[in-house]
C-alpha cells in the first residue's frame, strides 16, 4: 500500500538542532585543517582513553545486543507489524539491498580485500606472524567483525525507532522522541535537545570517516586508469564526485533514487564477486572459504569475549572495540534509515533480515576478495603484504583488483562499484540527517529536499579534514570517540522499546493494549 506523500515546509525545520549541529560540525573541522598535526594526536589519546577504559563495556554491549534481538525476534513480540499496510513498503530484494547498501558502502570493498592481511602481519591470541595459525585467523576475524555482532548493533536501534514510529506513533523521527517513555517531558526539552544534538554529530563523523576511507580506494583506482599521481587534490576531487552523486540521488528520494541506486550497487557487486571466483582461483577460493567459515562458528564465543587481559597486545582494542564503535556509532542512523524502509514488515522480519541479509552480504565480500588476495599472496603471484607496507592499503587493494584478468575493465567496474555504494551510504545518512532535523515527519512524508541537499554536502566537509590529517588511525579515532555518548542514548532507546511493550501488551494475548493517550 503507497501512503500519501506529504511535504514538510521549511517552518517544519527544528533549527535548534540544524544550526547546532552545522556550527559544531564547522568549528571541530577547522581547527584539524589548520593543525592537522595536533589534530591527530589529540585524537589519537582519545582512541586510546575509549579503548583501554571502555573497552570491555563495548564487548559486554554487544553480546547482550545478540542475545535481546534474538528474544524478540523468537517471542510473541516478533509477530508484531510495524504499520498499519497490508503488505511492506519495497519487496524483499529492494528492501535487503537499501539495508546493505545503507550500512555498508564501499568500505566491504576495502576490507573485504585487504582486512586479513593486517591480522595476519599482527595476529591476535599472541600467534607467530605471518605463521599458519595466524593466517587462518586472519581470514576468519574479518568475517567476524562484519557479521552477526555488527549486524545487531545496527538493528537495536533500529527496532526501538521502528516500534515508537510505526507502533505507537510518534511523528518525529528523533531519538529524544523515542526515548520519551524514559525520560518523559524531558524529551522536549533540554536533555532530549543534547541527546539529537549528540546523535547528528556522531553520524556525521562515523559517516564521514567512512567515506574517509572510500575516497583513497577510488583515488587510487583513477590513478591507476588514468596514469596520474595519487594527490591531496585528487582526493577531493574524488568527494566532490561521490558527493554530487548521492546529492541527486536523495534530492529524488527513497523510492525512485535510493532504492534504484542500491538495487544497481548489489547488482554490480554480485557481478563482480561471480567474475573474480570464475576467472580466479576457484577451487582454492571454495576450499578456503569453506575451512573459514567453520572456524569462524567453532570460535564465535571465543571472539566475541576475548578481550586479551594477559597478553595486552592492543589489538582488542584496535580492531574489535574500534568495529563495535563503529556500528554503535551508526546504530542510530541505521535505525532511521531502516524504519523508514520497514513498513509492513514484522519485528522477527527485519531481526532476521538484517542479521541474515547483512551478514550473508558481507561474508560473500570477505570470501570471495579476501581469498583471493591471500591466495595471490601464497601463490607468491602478487606481493600482497609488501604492497601494503610500502604503498598503503588502497594501493594494495588496486593492484589485488589490477591482478585479475581483463583489468582494463574489471578496475573501471570496481571503481564505478565504490562510487555507488559510496553514494548509496551517504544518501542514507542525507536522508536521516534530514529526518532528524524535521519536527513532524508522519508516515508517508518525506524530509524537504533542500534539507536532504544540505546534509549531503555537509558530509563531504569532514572527510577533507580527516585524510588532510592522513593514515587510518586518525579516522579510527574520529569513530571511537563520537561512539561513547551514543552508547548511553541506545542503551535510553533500548530501555524505552522494554517499557513500552511491557506496557502495550497485556501477559496473556498477543494484542497491543489501549493506545496511549495523545
Amino acid at each position: 500500500m503507497r501512503n500519501l506523500i506529504v511535504r514538510p515546509s521549511k517552518a517544519n525545520i527544528d533549527w535548534f538542532i540544524f544550526v547546532s549541529s552545522a556550527v559544531i560540525i564547522i568549528c571541530v573541522c577547522l581547527p584539524l585543517v589548520i593543525f592537522p598535526d595536533k589534530g591527530g594526536v589529540v585524537l589519537k589519546e582519545a582512541f586510546d582513553y575509549v579503548t583501554h577504559k571502555l573497552g570491555i563495556t563495548y564487548i559486554l554491549f554487544s553480546v547482550a545486543a545478540i542475545i535481546f534481538l534474538l528474544y524478540l525476534a523468537f517471542s510473541r513480540f516478533g509477530a508484531i507489524v510495524l504499520g498499519k499496510q497490508d503488505t511492506p513498503d519495497f519487496s524483499t530484494f529492494s528492501w535487503a539491498a537499501m539495508l546493505f547498501c545503507g550500512g555498508i558502502g564501499t568500505s566491504v570493498l576495502y576490507w573485504g580485500t585487504i582486512e586479513w592481511a593486517h591480522y595476519y602481519q599482527n595476529p591476535p591470541m599472541g600467534l607467530e606472524a605471518e605463521s599458519r595459525e595466524a593466517l587462518q585467523w586472519a581470514t576468519a576475524y574479518p568475517i567476524f567483525h562484519w557479521g552477526f555482532t555488527g549486524w545487531a548493533l545496527y538493528c537495536l536501534p533500529a527496532i526501538a525507532i521502528a516500534y515508537a514510529y510505526h507502533v505507537r506513533g510518534i511523528t518525529s523521527l528523533t531519538l529524544s522522541a523515542t526515548c520519551e517513555p524514559i525520560i518523559g517531558r524531558w524529551s522536549q526539552r533540554f536533555p532530549g535537545r543534547i541527546i539529537d544534538l549528540t546523535y547528528m554529530v556522531g553520524l556525521v563523523g562515523a559517516a564521514s570517516t567512512g567515506i574517509g576511507l572510500t575516497v583513497p580506494l577510488i583515488a587510487a583506482c583513477l590513478g591507476w586508469m588514468l596514469d596520474i599521481p595519487d594527490t591531496f587534490a585528487l582526493k577531493v576531487g574524488v568527494i566532490s564526485i561521490v558527493t554530487s552523486v548521492f546529492a541527486v540521488s536523495v534530492w529524488i528520494g527513497l523510492d525512485r533514487g535510493i532504492k534504484r541506486l542500491s538495487n544497481l550497487a548489489v547488482s554490480l557487486a554480485f557481478l563482480l564477486l561471480a567474475f573474480v571466483l570464475l576467472t580466479g582461483p576457484t577451487l582454492y577460493i571454495l576450499e578456503a572459504g569453506t575451512a573459514t567459515l567453520g572456524f569462524v562458528v567453532q570460535n564465535y564465543i571465543t571472539m566475541s569475549t576475548w578481550t586479551d587481559p594477559n597478553a595486552a597486545s592492543n589489538f582488542v582494542e584496535t580492531w574489535t572495540v574500534f568495529y563495535w564503535a563503529w556500528w554503535l556509532a551508526l546504530g542510530p542512523f541505521m535505525g532511521i534509515f531502516i524504519t523508514k524502509i520497514s513498513g509492513g514488515r514484522t519485528i522477527r522480519q527485519v531481526v532476521l533480515g538484517s542479521l541474515g541479509y547483512g551478514t550473508l552480504g558481507t561474508t560473500l565480500f570477505f570470501l570471495v576478495l579476501g581469498n583471493y588476495a591471500v591466495y595471490l599472496e601464497i601463490s607468491g603471484e602478487l606481493a600482497v603484504l609488501l604492497e601494503l607496507q610500502n604503498n598503503g592499503a588502497a594501493q594494495a587493494v588496486t593492484q589485488v583488483i589490477a591482478s585479475l584478468p581483463l583489468n582494463l575493465l574489471v578496475i573501471p567496474l570496481f571503481c564505478l562499484i565504490c562510487v555507488i555504494f559510496a553514494a548509496t551510504s551517504a544518501d542514507s545518512a542525507s536522508y536521516t540527517l534530514a529526518s532528524t532535523t524535521t519536527q513532524v515527519l508522519p508516515q508517508g512524508s518525506h524530509p524537504a529536499r533542500w534539507n536532504r541537499i544540505f546534509w549531503a554536502f555537509a558530509l563531504g566537509l569532514l572527510p577533507i579534514t580527516l585524510i588532510r590529517i592522513g593514515g587510518l588511525s586518525p579516522l579510527q579515532s574520529a569513530v571511537t570517540v563520537v561512539s561513547v555518548p551514543l552508547l548511553l542514548v541506545i542503551l535510553l532507546m533500548t530501555g524505552a522499546l522494554i517499557r513500552c511493550l511491557k506496557r502495550d501488551f497485556d501477559d496473556e494475548t498477543d494484542k497491543p493494549a489501549k493506545p496511549l493517550p495523545d
